[in-house]
């Protein structure tokens, strides 16, 4: 009895030693795909994300060479006063690659040493465009390199061929080893541009965790991020999406990456749009319009004139919204149609604007503007496919709704714009000048805006039709004044 404690002092020093050696099993641990978190142990639903069956089981991060602690192994690093700085850097600080879409879109060129991570549906045509992005950029002289982990280089290859892109001179690579393809890009000249198609097929072999998981995208990741920033090459990294629409993988690699950027579009239409959501080196939410043809992408300079092309001059519901899209003015048109509706919840159905939004729109009809929609199924489209996210749409929905219930056309040279309060009135609008001017290119002749600031948006280019409230706003279409009836159609 008296040994023991003896027989327990020599078991925990063997445990001990066993778990300091190198050939020690690593802990586990459990992380979610979607989001990132670590768990000590797994569970059905992650509590970060609330996500249900997405935690896996992965090894632990291999400990340090030597046992030792980072702050032990740290070495001392430098400190650069900002003045000391300027004027050393012999390289251009951006690099156009030609496509005037694709350079707005970036904030005018690829940043040297900028890591972008760039999303988008399955046959989207994010290969047609990295191909055609990097064949410009080749053609200037410029050293680019296609890595591809899901293709083999002759797939790539034929792609090129299709795109009449085959005599670029870019240089392909099928890899997925994180360690072989840095190894391979730090030999010889430095490469301007690196496309990795895509981040969820790379893996490391310091990393015991199969490819695509949250840690295996994370470190390959930072992988290509260090090299980028200590070499100065710009890499793409080309990310899935999740049937939501969201890139697939960690959110943290989107905090790593210098921007993020989502390739969007309808399979049955013709155009695709770029769209920038994050942004360090230029302006967010700045958006590149292409058009798909049977040579590639094709740039659209003027987006206002697709996106109104084929439009219903005499259709009621219709209404033309003067929006802006990162720095650029673009015109869409808001479609609506009120039916009758059989069920006791009437349906909402929005393409291409936020429902929520919407319901706040017909709250405010209803309450202020004395419209009676509870009977009614409504149906609000932004027509083109593009999506729209800035509240001084309010105002063009409004009339689309107003329009389709009264079944009185709006006039179809006129553009409305500006944002519903929950009060009723309407607010004024940032960058009115830029939108009128736009509408005025395009032959539109007269505007509905907020009575408020509207001093600040005269410039004669349109006639100017100010509303101070959603009663003016009907009262401008059908042409009287809401009274203390609900309004209904006839």
């Amino acid at each position: 009895m008296n040994s023991s404690p003896i027989l327990v002092d020599v078991f925990i020093a063997a445990f001990l030693l066993k778990a300091d050696s190198p050939m020690a099993k690593r802990p586990l641990e459990f992380s979610c795909q979607a989001c990132g978190a670590v768990y000590a142990r797994w569970q059905g639903r992650c509590d970060a994300c609330g996500e249900w069956s997405t935690i896996v089981e992965e090894a632990a991060s291999a400990p340090l060479p030597g046992g030792g602690t980072i702050a032990k192994q740290a070495r001392k690093g430098r400190i650069l006063r900002l003045e000391s700085l300027v004027g050393t850097v012999d390289r251009a600080p951006r690099i156009a690659c030609g496509m005037g879409e694709f350079d707005r879109v970036t904030g005018g060129g690829f940043v040297t040493g900028s890591v972008i991570l760039l999303g988008g549906d399955p046959g989207i045509g994010k290969s047609t465009l990295l191909m055609q992005v990097t064949a410009a950029l080749a053609n200037e002289g410029h050293r680019v390199v296609y890595i591809s982990g899901e293709e083999a280089t002759d797939q790539v290859r034929l792609r090129a061929e299709r795109l009449g892109l085959s005599k670029a001179p870019v240089e392909l690579a099928a890899e997925t080893n994180i360690e072989t393809i840095v190894a391979t890009l730090s030999e010889g000249a430095v490469p301007r541009l690196v496309i990795i198609d895509s981040i969820q097929t790379m893996w490391s072999e310091t990393i015991p965790s199969a490819p695509g998981t949250v840690t295996q995208v994370r470190g390959a990741a930072q992988a290509l991020i260090h090299f980028a920033k200590k070499s100065g090459a710009a890499i793409i990294l080309v990310g899935h999406v999740t049937k939501d629409g969201q890139i697939a993988g960690p959110r943290v690699v989107e905090h790593m990456v210098d921007a993020v950027a989502s390739f969007e579009g309808d399979g049955a239409l013709n155009f695709r749009i770029l769209r920038t959501t994050k942004n360090r080196f230029g302006p967010t939410d700045e958006i590149g319009v292409f058009e798909m043809t049977s040579l590639g992408l094709a740039e659209v300079t003027n987006p206002s004139a697709l996106f109104l092309q084929g439009r219903d001059l005499d259709a009621v519901g219709t209404a033309v919204f003067a929006g802006i899209e990162g720095n650029r003015p673009v015109l869409i048109e808001f479609q609506a149609l009120v039916a009758p509706s059989s069920l006791g919840n009437p349906r909402r159905t929005v393409v291409g604007w936020d429902p929520s939004r919407l319901s706040t729109v017909l709250a405010v009809l209803e309450t202020h503007g004395g419209l009676k929609l509870g009977a009614y199924d409504i149906y609000l489209n932004v027509a083109g496919g593009l999506k729209i996210n800035e509240p001084a749409a309010d105002t063009a929905a409004a009339a689309a709704i107003i329009s389709s219930m009264s079944q009185t056309p709006l006039p179809p040279d006129r553009v409305f714009m500006g944002e519903i309060c929950l009060t009723g009135a309407l607010r004024p609008i940032s960058q009115a000048a830029t939108r009128l001017k736009e509408a005025g290119k395009l032959g539109f002749s007269s505007a509905v805006l907020p009575k408020a600031g509207l001093d600040a948006t005269a410039n004669g280019v349109v006639s100017l039709h100010a509303v101070a409230n959603i009663s003016d706003l009907i009262a401008t279409i059908i042409g009287r004044k809401p009274g203390k009836q609900r309004l209904e159609t006839e």
